[in-house]
């Protein structure tokens, strides 16, 4: 295996460590993101996507290369196989055809894990915050029903209370209406109480005048009589001299 396949190889067995501790359980998506949210990866960020997308283009140049291989090694193995006049040949070209294949399945694996590596990251990573966000929605979700059920009690307190003053004030204006409509018989018989002394003094006022009337009348007749006796006196006293 040359240099470069070697490094391929290495590389694939790399990707499947990291795939295989990705997934590992007991490591929380949280975890990971405070990981990928370190300082140093935040200064790499630009060096890593080029050297992201120069991983992609050395992975399908080996991988077109090894097609190539196969494709070649896969033609002359079958020229060799039916030809018997060399059978060292048709080995040392069945060799180069098991190695050919073996390159295009490292190639392709690395090329595929690795896109698989750079998406599981970007997953993990937005399942995190969507834990985290979803931990943060919990927490106001717990907030807002607590506080509707502190406003559902007090709702009911204060119905309770202006259904206590509602009673209260309906007793009140009931013993109001009461005290009013007693006052209001009190004023009524001394209304009428009153209104019969009035009358009754009415009565007396034109019994008095009516005996005063009276009175003048047959004290004027008195006067009359009185006067007349008077003059008789004079006369008879007159007539006596």
């Amino acid at each position: 295996m040359t240099l470069q396949w070697v490094a391929v190889a290495a590389f694939l067995y790399a990707e499947i460590g990291l795939l295989i501790l990705f997934c590992l359980p007991f490591i929380p998506p949280q975890r990971w993101q405070k990981i990928f949210s370190y300082a140093f990866w935040g200064k790499i960020a630009t060096f890593w996507n080029k050297a992201f997308l120069t991983i992609i283009i050395l992975l399908i140049v080996l991988f077109l290369d090894a097609v190539r291989e196969v494709r070649k090694y896969s033609t002359t193995h079958a020229l060799e196989k039916s030809s018997t006049s060399r059978p060292d040949a048709y080995e040392h070209t069945q060799m180069k055809l098991f190695r050919a294949q073996r390159n295009l399945y490292i190639s392709g694996f690395s090329l595929f894990f690795w896109l698989v590596l750079r998406r599981l990251v970007i997953l993990i990573t937005q399942l995190a915050k969507e834990l985290s966000n979803k931990g943060v929605l919990k927490v106001q979700a717990d907030n807002t029903n607590k506080a509707a059920k502190k406003f559902m009690e007090e709702n009911e307190r204060l119905k309770w209370i202006l259904k206590s003053y509602s009673k209260d004030e309906d007793r009140v204006l009931e013993a109001e209406n009461r005290t009013l409509i007693d006052e209001k018989e009190k004023l009524k018989t001394e209304l009428k109480k009153t209104s019969d002394a009035l009358s009754k003094a009415q009565n007396d006022v034109m019994t008095m005048k009516m005996q005063s009337e009276r009175l003048s009348k047959e004290y004027d007749r008195l006067l009359r009589e009185h006067t007349e006796v008077q003059d008789r006196l004079e006369k008879s006293n007159k007539k006596g001299l």
